[in-house]
């Protein structure tokens, strides 16, 4: 006589399926990221007196100037290492300009409602 499994199989997900949904996760939050830009909602950008583009945005987000994956990075460790870079002299030449660190390249101000004014500077 056959006993009966009493364990209970789980389904499985087909290969398909998973790199479907997988696409479509990431195809989501890309959308989700830009969404601000292409609903024409994102900050404008102005320049400033030495002539650099600024846009002030939330937390998070990137100025439209960070284009490029390398750009984007360097933008982001700008934002999560700020308070080291400040005590790094840029060599660009632009302490001509009023610039006293590194991270006036990237970051024009850490604003009090958690805002990020960004400037063009590094990325021109």
């Amino acid at each position: 006589m056959k006993r009966k499994d009493s364990r209970r199989r789980s389904p499985r997900i087909s290969r398909r399926a998973f790199l479907y949904g997988a696409g479509a996760a990431v195809a989501g939050i890309a959308a989700w990221q830009l969404w601000p830009a292409a609903s024409g909602g994102a900050p404008s950008v102005t320049t400033d007196a030495i002539g650099d583009r600024i846009q002030t945005l939330p937390r998070g987000q990137l100025p439209v100037f960070a284009s490029g994956d390398e750009a984007q990075a360097l933008y982001r460790y700008a934002v999560e290492h700020g308070d080291e870079l400040q005590y790094i002299p840029c060599f660009c030449g632009c302490g001509r300009l009023g610039h006293k660190s590194n991270r006036e390249c990237y970051i024009k101000a850490f604003n009090k409602d958690g805002t990020v004014t960004f400037t063009s500077h590094a990325a021109t």
